[in-house]
């Protein structure tokens, strides 16, 4: 009975999770049916929480081993975003290796497009590690009987709330409406409860909900945990209160968000623009609010899996890209070394150091300060207030000009000149925001959601259509659940 109950949970977990190799091997850290129902012990909780974060990791092969085809080699957010965006393309010298990631590129893909797998797969991998979280972590009697102290039972649960927000965050944008999990999945009843889409705007409920639970739950300090500084935060979580506010254009919402941010006296913009990704300054800066934290030499492993994509020829700068950037500004060679094919913001030095190497220590950046002034920089546009906008577009660049290059020269005068704070052309203001997003932000994952949101991507974007305003539900998912799983219009 034992066995048909373990495979019972695996079988569910393949039904959301979209991964073949989950057959062979449950995803790493997942706590099994066992402890869940028998022996939870301290140590055990925990973990529930720690592993929730390991599905927004650059790792290699959590969920399979080399396999392509379902994208499940490694986190796709480089895919769906930096390449769709036309920031980034595939590699320095196109080829015919993995043609699933130029169809991205230049939106020919299908729903079985590998892509569109692998997100699905690492999200709701993480969607079932958060909600196993919170069911310990709600339970009462398990509480008591494991001896977790309130203090740390509340901490630990903001961060689940938060990461269940942010991989529900991530799926709908994305891919609109999608099955709603909010508990651990015990039967195939449940299985097929939940195997149908949930409107958006319900999903959008969900994630406000759950932000507004880790944002009352969370400790009042910059570091949940001062020794695991990687940790979700209050600051983090009304961050994403911002931003589900600017993503549902609540632009007074976005500036209160904002504005509570800033109360808090824990973030400002870091004297020197690559300091937020330089690796020997992880947690000891003043901008990154949320980041996952690579390790090297860890096990399980724990390193940063794009860099050995890179030392593979992967990962590459557009020219478009390239060609956005005024003279001199220093977050060019910051975000890319073209002359020596290295992408600096990604392997986390400007030497190259990290390049080829798949454990490397080089974090993955998901919130930081400068982000955040931007999105009430345009709410701030949208209220009609052009001189506050301005002014923090100004303060943007002014960090970039007065940052020592990578060269370790200085900027000459001149260089990134601050916009006219007298202008009240909201179209030129605007094109200012958004030229200043894609220069300050370049490779962080931001790009194609910020076209979509700005309804320029079928203006900018060759072959975007207004289906693509959304990706395909996996075709997996849909055979899977038997159609109860409807796809998106026009794919």
């Amino acid at each position: 009975m034992k066995t048909f109950y373990k495979l019972l949970m695996l079988t569910v977990a393949i039904v959301f999770a979209g991964c073949d190799s989950e057959l062979d091997k449950a995803p790493i850290g997942l706590i099994t049916p066992d402890q869940v129902n028998t022996d939870p012990t301290l140590s055990s909780v925990k973990s529930s929480v720690t592993s929730s974060y390991q599905m927004l990791s650059s790792t290699l092969n959590l969920l399979g081993s080399w396999d392509w085809t379902n994208g499940l080699v490694l986190r796709s957010d480089f895919l769906l975003q930096d390449i769709a965006s036309g920031d980034m393309q595939k590699k320095w010298n196109p080829d015919g290796d993995q043609a699933w990631m130029d169809q991205i590129a230049n939106f020919s893909f299908t729903a079985s497009n590998g892509g569109f797998n692998g997100q699905w797969s690492y999200d709701y991998n993480g969607v079932t590690r958060v909600n196993q979280a919170i069911s310990y972590l709600t339970d009462k009697t398990i509480i008591a009987k494991i001896g977790m102290d309130s203090n740390l039972n509340s901490r630990l649960l903001g961060e689940a709330y938060f990461l269940r927000a942010y991989y529900y965050f991530d799926l709908v944008t994305n891919f609109g409406d999608v099955p709603l999990l909010l508990k651990p999945l015990t039967s195939f009843s449940d299985a097929y409860a939940v195997s149908k889409r949930t409107a958006k705007d319900e999903v959008w409920k969900q994630i406000s909900s759950d932000l507004t639970n880790a944002v009352s739950l969370l400790p009042g300090t910059k570091y949940s945990d001062t020794t695991d500084k990687w940790r979700a935060s209050k600051g983090a979580a009304i961050a994403m209160q911002a931003k589900v506010a600017l993503y549902n254009k609540n632009w007074q919402e976005v500036v209160t968000q904002v504005e509570a941010l800033k109360a808090l006296s824990f973030y400002q913009l870091n004297s020197n623009y690559f300091d937020s990704f330089d690796q020997t300054k992880k947690f000891a800066d003043n901008e990154v609010i949320f980041a996952y934290n690579h390790t090297e030499k860890a096990i399980p492993v724990n390193g940063n899996g794009l860099c050995a994509l890179i030392g593979w020829g992967f990962i590459a700068p557009t020219q478009n890209f390239i060609n956005e950037f005024e003279a001199n500004d220093s977050r060019l060679l910051y975000s890319v070394d073209v002359k020596n094919q290295n992408m600096n913001k990604l392997l986390g030095n400007i030497t190259g150091a990290n390049k080829g190497y798949d454990d490397s220590p080089s974090n993955k950046i998901f919130i930081r300060y400068a982000d955040v002034l931007l999105w009430e920089a345009e709410a701030y546009l949208e209220l009609g207030n052009y001189p506050q906008s301005i002014a923090i577009i100004n303060s943007i660049r002014s960090r970039a000009r007065n940052s020592v290059t990578a060269l370790g020269t200085t900027a000459p005068a001149g260089t990134l000149p601050d916009r006219d704070v007298t202008s009240t052309d909201k179209t030129q203001i605007k094109n200012w925001l958004m030229h200043e997003r894609r220069v300050e932000l370049g490779f962080e994952s931001q790009r194609f959601n910020d076209l979509k949101r700005w309804g320029t991507a079928k203006t900018l974007l060759p072959n975007f259509q207004d289906i693509n305003m959304v990706y395909p539900i996996p075709q997996k998912e849909i055979d899977r659940s038997g159609g109860s799983i409807t796809q998106n219009a026009g794919y």
